[in-house]
């Protein structure tokens, strides 16, 4: 049984993660569909709730076992993925799925899915504001920081790829943005 999916992705420190919580206290019916990924755990996170947390052996293991709809290496030794069981689970139980994926992922989630996805780019206002809200969250080091900066410029690139783009300037408006966009596409009923 295939339902509907809602696909949100903005480059890191983009504000995805707030919208998603802003949409599904809004929208009835939603579930988050929980990635699995190999990058550490950090202090706050749950397993099973925030990411599938792997050692890097088992998600290979998953990957030969054609186990996920979609993978990705997003940085060097950092490996994320969305479980087909997952998905499935939760289409069982009648749910429109809410996927928090990187640029990549959404793209391939977005040619998976087809028509029965809303793919969504959460889009900074500039790459100046980006780093601003990656260095005040503190969870990167200059490295890091350098990174996700290169590869936000890339994903950026990418944005007129998906079905919508948000600027995500201030929470309320972009929230109700997305709320109104996703409401719609859910309207609009079966496929």
């Amino acid at each position: 049984m295939q339902g509907k999916a809602i696909i949100l992705t903005a480059p890191s420190g983009g504000g995805k993660s707030t919208l998603i919580r802003y949409l599904m206290e809004r929208v009835p019916n939603l579930a988050f569909s929980v990635s699995a990924t190999t990058r550490p755990r950090r202090s706050h996170e749950k397993d099973g709730v925030h990411y599938h947390f792997m050692r890097p052996e088992d998600f290979q293991k998953k990957v030969s076992e054609e186990a996920f709809i979609e993978w990705e290496e997003v940085y060097p030794g950092t490996c994320y993925g969305t479980l087909k069981e997952e998905v499935e689970r939760l289409w069982a139980e009648g749910k429109t799925l809410v996927f928090d994926v990187d640029v990549l992922g959404a793209l391939a989630l977005k040619k998976y899915f087809g028509p029965a996805a809303l793919a969504v780019f959460i889009k900074p206002p500039s790459l100046e504001v980006l780093k601003e809200r990656l260095v005040k969250r503190g969870t990167e080091n200059a490295r890091t920081l350098k990174e996700r900066l290169e590869r936000a410029e890339m994903e950026l690139g990418k944005a007129l790829q998906f079905d919508t783009v948000i600027i995500n300037d201030r929470i309320e408006r972009a929230g109700e943005e997305l709320v109104d966009r996703v409401k719609k596409f859910i309207a609009a009923g079966p496929l």
